[in-house]
């Protein structure tokens, strides 16, 4: 099987996508599956735009709404998980995973799946120790807080993955597992991103729950993106444990490394996207625990045995099949010529999607996401200092870099 990665797609959904196919064309294969390591931006109309965290010269509608519209179809099945950059309450609605267009499919806040017998994993987001052990508490219209903070790594979605017991190949996380640089060739890292030093020294450049997960699901490919360079490395678990090969790519930018096309070792197709049982079976054990609070989630409120909820998986997916439930779309399309106020006339509230309601009955599993009982009480687990909710308090944010600029890498 054959998988293109990219980095951070930023909406070039177009341009990358004529990339791969001049790569087919010329190179003479079959692209099987892009996956995208995050700031996707599936952004549909105007008022997504409102739940993006970036600079205004950067708040565009760039590609992704003319593949929700139906204006132009995804020639390659994709997968993407979410960064920092991120219509964040269409990701929301789409917490558990689920289709985000036609042919392409968002992972969740945590997921995995399989494409043929390729098992792929993912989580979405960026870490910060502030709002590690804090529940989702962020509700829409979100403010200058809640906009930043609903795209941090929470403890709950960590925890979840951290049960998974059977081998991973593919897994991918939007910022770097902490300490990863030391499993690579670190010093022409810091001759083209010097300034990267001094939080590895600190022991601070990388999201420290991504290393904990990569060492105890030891994948056989980890991929990742943020910080707009590419980096390869190989982390040997244990003296004679297996390795993983870890790659990070930029952005889309042109003359940038933020395209690769790896060979996974799989079935003869063809290939569809299927849920995995083991993972909706954590899903149903821990759904009760979901913290939709500042609080910490409290694990003991998942009663369920595993192997009871294993069962119940294996049941309904052989009565319905394994395929993920069809696209549906959740809110209006991009149309300039109509004004907003038309398209929006109830304002900004969340939105249940399909998908996710449909998956949680398949479950038979309450829906909380949009909980209006949110409690708005400190974090027992305040953090250490001041912190500005203007600035990503995380080593290297995921800064736009000039355009212009061109990478020393060839």
């Amino acid at each position: 099987m054959k998988i293109a990665v990219e980095g951070c797609m930023h909406g070039e959904l177009d341009n990358v996508y004529a990339t791969l196919l001049h790569i087919q064309e010329v190179e003479k294969i079959k692209v099987d599956l892009l996956i995208c390591c995050g700031d996707f931006q599936a952004i549909r109309n105007e008022r997504d735009l409102e739940s993006l965290n970036v600079p205004a010269k950067y708040r565009h509608m760039n590609t992704f709404h003319k593949y929700y519209s139906g204006e132009k179809a995804a020639p390659i099945p994709t997968i993407f998980i979410g960064g920092n950059h991120e219509a964040s309450n269409y990701m929301w609605e789409l917490y558990y995973g689920g289709w985000a267009a036609p042919q392409i499919y968002f992972l969740g806040m945590a997921g995995v799946v399989k494409f043929g017998n390729v098992r792929i994993g993912g989580i979405s987001g960026i870490y910060n120790r502030h709002d590690y052990y804090s529940g989702h508490y962020e509700k829409l219209p979100y403010n200058e807080k809640d906009i930043r903070s609903i795209y941090h790594v929470r403890e709950f979605d960590f925890y979840k993955l951290m049960q998974l017991e059977e081998p991973i190949d593919i897994f991918m996380s939007h910022d770097w597992p902490l300490g990863i640089t030391s499993c690579g060739d670190l010093q022409n890292l810091l001759r083209r991103k010097p300034f990267f030093e001094q939080e590895i020294r600190e022991g601070i450049l990388g999201n420290r729950a991504a290393a904990e997960l990569l060492d105890k699901l030891k994948p056989f490919h980890w991929f990742s993106a943020h910080l707009h360079c590419k980096f390869s490395a190989l982390v040997q678990h244990g003296e004679n444990g297996s390795v993983t090969k870890f790659l990070a790519l930029d952005k889309c930018l042109p003359g940038r490394n933020f395209l690769q096309i790896v060979d996974i070792p799989s079935e003869m197709g063809p290939y569809e996207l299927q849920y995995d049982e083991e993972w909706l079976a954590i899903t149903r054990k821990f759904n009760p625990a979901f913290p939709r609070t500042r609080y910490r989630a409290n694990f003991g409120d998942a009663k369920l045995d595993i192997q009871d909820c294993r069962h119940f998986v294996r049941n309904k997916l052989q009565m319905r099949g394994g395929k993920p439930f069809e696209f549906v779309r959740s809110a209006p399309c991009y149309n300039p010529g109509q004004p907003v106020s038309k398209r929006f006339p109830f304002g900004v509230g969340h939105c249940r999607n399909p998908q996710t309601e449909a998956l949680l009955q398949l479950l038979e599993l309450q829906y909380v996401l949009d909980d209006s009982s949110i409690m708005k009480e400190p974090s027992p687990f305040p953090a250490r200092g001041s912190l500005d909710f203007r600035s990503e308090d995380i080593p290297i944010d995921d800064v736009e870099e000039d355009e212009d600029e061109v990478d020393e890498e060839t």
